[in-house]
């Protein structure tokens, strides 16, 4: 990576990047206050499912960090990283670290399950089955789970990388040094 001012910023992500993410965010906050509303919370969940794959459409052909398979978490690099992290010397990264696409893809996971054993209990076929229902059940706690995870690590990150990177998803922009690894 090329030398830069401490301050400077650089675009990192794109703005169907942050606009899926938002979009998620909202509409899984809004099935998770009104979950007794069926209508709403068969079509926000569609909904979900439609950005999620979209952003991982975007993932293969969209640009820098939107990437998936630049910064893919292989068991060598979240090993390393998270051996750092003890270390007290983990790495910056523009895009995401390791263990931060790892919840990312955890997260796409349980979105994508949810999904599908939200339209399996509406089918014919799985009407009434319980096990889908439980296995929706399970996964929407999952989800109750990861999501405080990734608002609580995007906060540790921030304070680690003095850079507000909750901001950073709104504008799309990171401060950058010197020590940031380079991929993309």
């Amino acid at each position: 990576m090329n030398a830069v001012s401490p301050t400077a910023r650089v675009a990192v992500w794109d703005p169907l990047v942050r606009l899926t993410h938002w979009t998620v965010a909202l509409l899984v906050l809004g099935n998770f206050l009104n979950e007794d509303g069926e209508t709403w919370h068969r079509y926000a969940g569609y909904t979900v499912v439609a950005l999620v794959l979209i952003r991982l459409v975007w993932g293969w052909v969209g640009p820098g960090h939107a990437r998936l398979w630049t910064e893919l978490p292989t068991p060598q690099r979240i090993t390393a990283y998270v051996s750092a992290l003890w270390q007290g010397k983990a790495p910056r990264y523009l895009g995401h670290n390791p263990l931060g696409m790892l919840m990312m893809l955890a997260l796409w996971s349980v979105l994508l399950g949810l999904g599908l054993t939200g339209w399996l209990m509406g089918t014919d076929m799985f009407w009434g089955e319980e096990w889908v229902e439980e296995i929706h059940e399970a996964l929407a706690n999952s989800l109750m789970v990861l999501v405080p995870l990734h608002v609580l690590a995007a906060i540790m990150a921030s304070l680690h990388e003095r850079d507000n990177l909750i901001a950073a998803m709104v504008h799309g922009k990171k401060s950058v040094s010197n020590d940031h690894v380079a991929a993309p």
